[in-house]
């Protein structure tokens, strides 16, 4: 028996080895503090965008690596930190709202190496750190929001008692006014009122026999300030998910405040501006009647109300909306395969389902438009940058509400369930605005008030100790199994090295975030992977004091260890995912690089020791194994 290992598993072992290693190289190159710039709803970074920053950064003596403009946007890669930091505040003041920065780590890896789909492997804010939010959740928006549906709950109440009213509306001081048409009626629109909806504090006006006053009771605005902050940090859960960011820390922080923390993420850019928006969409009918002299002349009538599309163009639409982004189950972003140009599919739940198809199948022939809308919170500063306060001492915040109409296609066939929505610029947007819609709307707009790329938390002597245990327990299993085994050890621990490197490569394949319980699952598997080797080098010492030839023993070795290796794993993989499916953060991170550990070395541990021991002992004839 000639120990042979076939020509072809010989390129299998070349091919995993030479993809593996080609993965793995850019973990060797370092990071670079560095500025990701991108487009806001739309707009374009070009040429002439990245003439504007670099004359921005050099009029300040910033000095930088390298700034580069890709797809995506600008990719500015600074000397240090302080640079990055002062660099990030001049741009910023420059370009204004149409841009997206953030600050993030940019890998040292040469361009041909990223360029070809290769990157490093994220490390989490325990080792490398990563990105930092805190957002301040602006709650007096979401209170708006419940007196604006409380608003339109009493005007459904008064019509359902048939009692006439002039208006409804909420006044300077936060109050809703209710002006009952006839005086005699108001004390039956009380009652009515109180008893439907007994959240609201109810009074007669003393001077106005027609006026009611309705004000939100203090449990009510606590209970929206709360469900806007829960809600909100649902979301941004979902949207963390979506982002495929690996082991984030997403906490309340006093009352209004929400800390994110995404460890290794590199679009922090995209992050920023997935993280900061409300966004949802609209769908109203078009008013086909009055749209042109409405449009010629500015004026809209009642039910009505003219919109603008991205480009200016203005379109009337009626008030009423057929439903919200609320009602949507699922979006996916994708091209048209008629035109290529971007689109996202759209899954509505039953009720807005059936409602899509009323309205769709009575309109055919009109238009029906998307609008989307997007709002935004900040604190208005002054020239210098600083803080502007009201007179209690609170910073003064802007709301900014967005309203542009997608796109106003005509009704063709009634629709149902699922739709396509057009009019979106670029792939990225969709992308993003399909995140959004999955994710669900945030109940209140947000701001980020503040950023910060965080260097390791538990310190550089965490880390070293760490990577050390990797390398003395490498070391060490090295050193064992070439002293006992001799020429097989020497097989096995070029087994385990490139287990290792394999490990690597997948983790940055996966673009998985390794985190120190991560570490401690490699060192794990460092003992893990040999053990198979002791197996397989144990059953061979036992078939040659059995008598058996070295080429048969070297055979029936390899064959007969094989069962109890694959049952062993898969026992210890089962683990691995059952840990990884019921456990959370950290433990989530040693379940990953255990299972890939496992896996790696079932094929370091069996196929290529098999392959190393055949090619220096098959074909051979051979009295003496050193083993």
């Amino acid at each position: 028996m000639l120990n042979r290992t076939p020509w072809w598993k010989y390129l299998v072992i070349a091919i995993v080895l030479a993809v593996g290693g080609f993965y793995a190289l850019p973990n060797i190159f370092g990071n670079d503090p560095g500025m990701q710039i991108r487009g806001s709803r739309g707009a374009a970074v070009s040429a002439a965008t990245l003439e504007r920053v670099e004359a921005a950064l050099a009029s300040e003596s910033i000095e930088i690596r390298s700034m580069t403009l890709n797809e995506k946007g600008i990719n500015v890669r600074f000397t240090d930190q302080e640079s990055q930091l002062k660099g990030r505040e001049v741009v910023e003041k420059d370009l204004g709202q149409g841009f997206t920065t953030a600050l993030t780590l940019l890998s040292g890896a040469p361009s041909w190496l990223t360029n070809s789909g290769a990157n490093p492997m994220y490390l989490g804010l325990d080792l490398r750190g990563g990105v930092h939010f805190l957002l301040e959740v602006d709650v007096n928006s979401a209170v708006d929001r419940a007196r604006e549906r409380y608003e339109g709950d009493i005007k459904s109440v008064l019509r359902e008692e048939k009692l006439r009213y002039r208006s409804v509306r909420v006044n300077d001081r936060d109050e809703l006014e209710v002006v009952i048409r006839n005086p005699k009626d108001a004390s039956d629109a009380l009652k009515v009122i109180k008893a439907e909806l007994p959240d609201l504090n109810v009074v007669a006006d003393g001077d106005r026999d027609e006026l009611l006053i309705a004000t939100l009771n203090n449990a009510q605005l606590d209970e929206i300030a709360t469900f806007a902050l829960q809600q909100n940090m649902t979301a941004l859960r979902n949207r963390i998910d979506q982002l495929g960011v690996a082991e984030p820390v997403v906490q309340q922080q006093g009352d209004n405040r929400i800390v994110i923390q995404l460890p290794g993420v590199q679009d922090t850019a995209r992050a920023k501006r997935i993280l900061g928006r409300a966004a949802t969409l609209q769908m109203h009918l078009v008013d086909e009647k009055n749209n042109s002299a409405a449009v010629e002349s500015g004026q809209s009538p009642a039910g009505s109300r003219l919109y603008r599309f991205r480009d200016g163009r203005r379109i009337l639409l009626k008030k009423r909306i057929a439903y919200s982004g609320e009602s949507i189950v699922d979006a996916a972003a994708s091209l048209d395969t008629q035109t290529g140009s971007p689109i996202v599919s759209i899954t509505l739940d039953g009720a807005a389902a059936r409602i899509n198809q009323r309205i769709t199948g009575e309109n055919i022939g009109n238009r029906m438009a998307v609008v989307y809308l997007e709002t935004t919170s900040e604190t208005r500063k002054d020239e210098s940058g600083k803080v502007m306060l009201d007179d209690e001492g609170r910073p003064i915040r802007i709301t900014q509400r967005v309203e542009e109409v997608l796109t106003a296609p005509v009704i063709r066939d009634q629709l149902g369930k699922r739709y396509q929505i057009e009019g979106i610029d670029t792939v990225d947007e969709a992308r993003d605005l399909a995140l959004m819609l999955r994710s669900g709307a945030l109940a209140a707009p947000v701001e980020i008030v503040e950023e910060r790329t965080v260097g390791p938390s538990l310190g550089q002597a965490n880390i070293s100790q760490g990577f050390l245990s990797v390398i003395v327990g490498f070391a060490f299993v090295l050193a064992f199994m070439l002293m006992y085994y001799r020429s097989f050890g020497i097989a096995a621990n070029i087994a385990l090295a490139l287990n290792l490197i394999l490990m690597v490569a997948v983790l940055s394949m996966l673009q998985a975030t390794l985190t120190l319980p991560g570490v401690a699952g490699i060192v794990l598997t460092v003992g893990m992977a040999v053990d198979a080797n002791v197996l397989i080098f144990e059953r061979i010492r036992e078939e040659i004091l059995n008598g058996n030839s070295p080429q048969a023993s070297i055979h029936m070795g390899y064959d007969k260890a094989f069962s109890t290796i694959v049952d062993a794993n898969i026992t210890t993989l089962i683990a691995a995912i059952v840990l990884f499916n019921f456990g959370t953060g950290p433990i989530k991170g040693f379940a990953v690089t255990l299972s890939i550990g496992i896996l790696t070395s079932m094929f370091t541990a069996i196929i290529l020791t098999r392959a190393l021991v055949n090619w220096y002992y098959g074909g051979k004839t051979v009295d003496k194994l050193s083993i």
